[in-house]
């Protein structure tokens, strides 16, 4: 049972610091911390002291901190060595936590603590999930208010940490056990004279429950889009601007402009925020016909990050626009988009060099040119400046119109794909047991079935699911023996 082990390893960043932190976890860790600090140490008190090695000679000196079971982060007992936070020393530390363990107790003649191991990556808030100290989703926000890109996204973890996103889930859970409840009662006693579905109003409570599980995934898919952000290529032919673009948008000289057409090869990716949203903006090698083997490949990599991409920016030379042979040039790539282009990409037509055109008219309707194939549906369409930054801030509108952010990031907390994908799946569940429900001579087991997956899509979230938490339920709430 390795999970029962105790674990010791390295709590703060790789590199040079100020501070270092070496954690254990484990039951009895008194013997270690004795030997280790060479006195015993008051519950959740930071001391300041020596850390010695096996001859009794300091290795650092620092703060000591030791938070017994079950009140500590792992729901174990926790000890915090802070040293200094050189690698050498915290590797020393490291070392002489794992000697000491094996080392004797001069109290017992035993080992101060048998089996003390390394940890394997993310093992400590696995502990803390395993022993109830927080729950799943809980856990998964640790990892996301530490990689946060932006502040929203940091703030929107911190809400999921402190228990938000779980109790939403929670309460959609509790309603749904309810409304299982019934069900179970209905399919147990059927010969009761009372209809508990009718009395109690079944399609009343799962109507209501679909329309708060659908405020819940409106906000998990905010969440998401918060943690996730969107990855957006810029596309086009050579010299449209696409590197302009991407320097405009990031507002940072980061990749080469030059007249001479070809100049990018590969893919140049920045990760810019807008409204706190994360952009992953890729600006690739313009799309041309090219005898250059190096430019091919460039090309190729091209048309593989705008598979993978939620979004196509297909930019345009305002200057060129009537220009037969760059119609024709658009109009192939055009094609191109169309046949590669996976249904979910979004493509959205940036017309560039405003500024370079006579009377620049932002409301007018952007050119169109005549030999380009109509795309099914009317695209998002802007007209910019790359040089100057005209236009920019409705191109920005635009990639948070298709990316679907609402502009409410207050209160939002942060999710997964996954949670997005268990909420819409019990909702799928839900809607089946409303027509399960409405259904006259439906089948009672059918909709019973519908609701058990329901809330199994939704205790994946949280990690939380026993199989007698419904048998508590229902003998807490009715009277069996009547």
């Amino acid at each position: 049972m390795r999970q029962h082990d105790p674990i010791v390893a390295i709590a703060s960043a790789a590199g040079r610091g100020a501070v270092g932190i070496v954690r254990v976890s484990g039951n009895a860790l008194g013997a270690l911390a004795q030997a280790l600090c060479g006195r015993a140490l008051q519950p959740r008190r930071a001391t300041y002291l020596a850390f010695r090695d096996a001859r009794g000679q300091p290795i650092d000196q620092g703060l000591a901190l030791y938070f017994p079971g079950p009140h500590s982060y792992t729901g174990e007992d926790v000890l915090e060595l802070q040293a200094h936070g050189g690698p050498v020393v915290l590797q020393l530390l490291l070392a002489r936590c794992l000697e000491a363990g094996a080392g004797a107790d001069p109290a017992t003649g035993r080992p101060c603590l048998p089996g003390l191991r390394l940890a394997q990556p993310g093992e400590f808030t696995e502990r803390a999930f395993l022993n109830d100290k927080i729950d799943l989703a809980q856990a998964e926000a640790i990892a996301d208010l530490i990689d946060a890109s932006t502040e929203a996204a940091a703030r929107s973890a911190s809400r999921s940490l402190s228990g938000a996103f779980s109790a939403g889930i929670h309460g959609l859970r509790d309603a749904l056990i309810a409304l299982r409840m019934l069900v179970e009662a209905s399919l147990d006693f059927p010969e009761e004279e009372t209809d508990f579905l009718h009395q109690a109003d079944a399609r009343g409570q799962l109507s209501r429950l679909r329309q708060a599980l659908g405020a819940v995934l409106q906000q998990a898919r905010q969440g998401a889009l918060l943690r996730d952000g969107i990855e957006v290529v810029i596309a086009g032919q050579p010299n449209a601007g696409k590197s302009s673009l991407l320097n405009a948008l990031a507002g940072a000289e980061l990749a080469i402009v030059t007249p001479v057409a070809g100049t990018t090869r590969d893919k140049v990716q920045q990760t810019i925020q807008i409204e706190g949203v994360p952009l992953h903006i890729i600006d690739t090698a313009g799309l041309r016909a090219s005898d250059d083997e190096v430019e091919r490949i460039g090309i190729a990599r091209s048309w593989e990050a705008m598979a993978a991409a939620d979004a196509v920016l297909f930019l345009h030379d305002l200057t060129r626009a009537q220009t037969p042979k760059y119609i024709a040039d658009d109009a192939e790539i055009e094609s191109a988009l169309a046949r590669k282009l996976p249904p979910g990409v979004a493509v959205i037509d940036v017309w560039n060099k405003l500024d370079c055109v006579a009377a620049p008219d932002e409301s007018a309707a952007a050119p169109t040119p005549a030999s380009t194939r109509p795309a099914p549906a009317p695209r998002p369409t802007v007209q910019l400046s790359a040089r100057t930054g005209q236009g920019l801030d409705g191109l920005r509108r635009i990639l948070l119109d298709v990316a679907g952010w609402q502009s409410v990031p207050e209160g939002i907390c942060i999710a997964r794909a996954r949670h997005v994908q268990a909420l819409q799946m019990a909702a799928a569940h839900l809607e089946q047991a409303a027509d399960q429900l409405q259904a006259r001579g439906s089948a009672l087991e059918l909709l019973a079935e519908e609701l058990r997956l329901a809330q199994n899509a939704l205790d994946s979230i949280t990690g939380a699911f026993t199989s007698d938490d419904l048998l508590g339920a229902i003998f807490a709430r009715f009277c069996i023996g009547k």
